[in-house]
């Protein structure tokens, strides 16, 4: 519970997971995107 508090009341923690997950979620969507590209899914 205490690291949960920390990452909420820390901003650097807070942006720099923030911004992990959105580059992760990019990440998987394009990863995605590419397979049904290639397997000619539109």
């Amino acid at each position: 519970m205490q690291l949960l508090k920390e990452f909420v009341s820390d901003p650097v923690i807070f942006f720099s997971f923030t911004g992990l997950a959105v580059l992760l979620g990019l990440c998987i969507f394009y990863v995605v995107y590419f397979i049904a590209k290639a397997n000619g899914e539109d």
